[in-house]
């Protein structure tokens, strides 16, 4: 005898529900469509650029200025974009970084562990497919040179 056979003198359990019928049908996390802004792509491979040993700053002599300008202005915020420019899809983002390196270091070498740490961020945390990263050396930061963006004149 089974725990749910009936008993004499009991009245009939209530049969249990045991295949409920999912409602929209199949994986919970299929329904719907994530779509990521192609600034947040930027915001990612703007971090990852600047986490490379050898790259000095992001984005052309203009943009930094203003961008160090912009930054000391009260509720002015960090671009952490300077210099990245992507194209998200659906599925696919292309990205277009602009660099200033060191002096001294490997351009290809440094632009090379660009590419494979903004790819693997991106991916990472996006799963859209890095198709390219194109990359542009657009200075080189010699070792006497002051920062265009001295915090003494700024602030």
């Amino acid at each position: 005898m089974s725990d749910t056979a009936q008993k004499p003198g009991e009245t009939p359990a209530t049969p249990s529900r045991t295949n409920v019928t999912k409602r929209g049908g199949g994986d919970p996390a299929s329904r719907g469509r994530t779509t990521i802004a192609d600034g947040v792509v930027e915001k990612i491979a703007g971090l990852a650029a600047r986490d490379v040993v050898g790259v000095h700053a992001m984005g052309s002599g203009l943009s930094r200025t203003f961008g160090a300008v912009r930054d000391r202005v009260p509720g002015g915020t960090k671009s952490v974009s300077r210099g990245v420019k992507a194209e998200v899809g659906e599925v696919q983002t292309a990205l277009d970084l602009e660099i200033v390196v060191e002096y001294g270091v490997s351009i290809a070498d440094t632009a090379r562990a660009v590419r494979e740490n903004v790819i693997a961020a991106v991916e990472r945390m996006t799963g859209l497919e890095v198709v390219e990263v194109n990359i542009a050396v657009s200075d080189v930061k010699l070792p006497d040179e002051e920062d265009e963006e001295p915090e003494s004149r700024l602030q």
